[in-house]
């Protein structure tokens, strides 16, 4: 059944492809791409009151707290009234995420689920343009001229944290932070699991499923 306005939230572990899908959502469907990382950096580099707020938590080593992140959120969807949007790194608590269904109707939740030993083999390859934070990768989505960012002709750069370790421990935090919010979902009939090792792979299904909400641009 097709809805007027559709607004989802795409989860996945640590390199499990979200960038990679939300793009492809992008392009394929009248979207907007809204990554809770992206408005973070803006807000930091054009210093405003929220970035210097923020940037003091980072500072000190805290998480940024959950009704700064919901005000953050709050004040890039309020600018598409009426628009399809997909929400990427948000919400990433329990708490924030009932404040999110507070505040809107949501869709679906498109949670990708990639096997870790597969992500840990994946971020090998990675590669990423520091100002954008667009994500490369050798294997499954290589730029134009291997080293450099398609867009603005920059250096890329691999992350000081892409290396199996540090992947294996995110991996671990992340699997034992994300029950609460999956729970949620689950109980609100929200959540739709799509299963796979590559993102082509889980592109197919994540292309059918949201096809029975938006028709697709082509």
């Amino acid at each position: 059944m097709r809805t007027q306005i559709f607004r989802a939230v795409i989860m996945g572990a640590p390199a499990s492809g979200k960038g990679t899908i939300s793009s492809r959502i992008v392009k394929y469907f009248e979207v907007k791409h809204l990554s809770s990382g992206d408005m973070l950096r803006t807000h930091i580099l054009n210093n405003t009151a929220l970035g210097v707020r923020v940037q003091g938590f980072i500072n000190e080593g805290r998480l940024v707290p959950d009704d700064v992140m919901m005000n953050l959120v709050n004040e890039e969807l309020k600018k598409l009234p009426n628009d399809n949007w997909l929400l990427d790194g948000f919400p990433r608590t329990r708490n924030q995420a009932e404040l999110l269904l507070k505040n809107y109707p949501i869709t679906c939740v498109l949670n990708l689920i990639v096997p870790f030993e597969v992500i840990v083999n994946r971020v090998k390859g990675r590669w990423i343009h520091p100002s954008s934070g667009r994500v490369y990768n050798t294997e499954y989505s290589p730029p134009k001229i291997a080293g450099i960012d398609d867009v603005t002709g920059e250096p890329l750069v691999q992350r000081a944290d892409d290396n199996p370790e540090t992947v294996k421990k995110r991996l671990q935090i992340y699997a034992s932070t994300i029950e609460p919010l999956l729970e949620l979902y689950q109980k609100t009939g929200l959540l739709q699991n799509f299963h796979g090792e590559t993102s082509d792979e889980i592109w197919t299904q994540v292309f059918a499923y949201v096809s029975n909400f938006i028709k697709p641009k082509i």
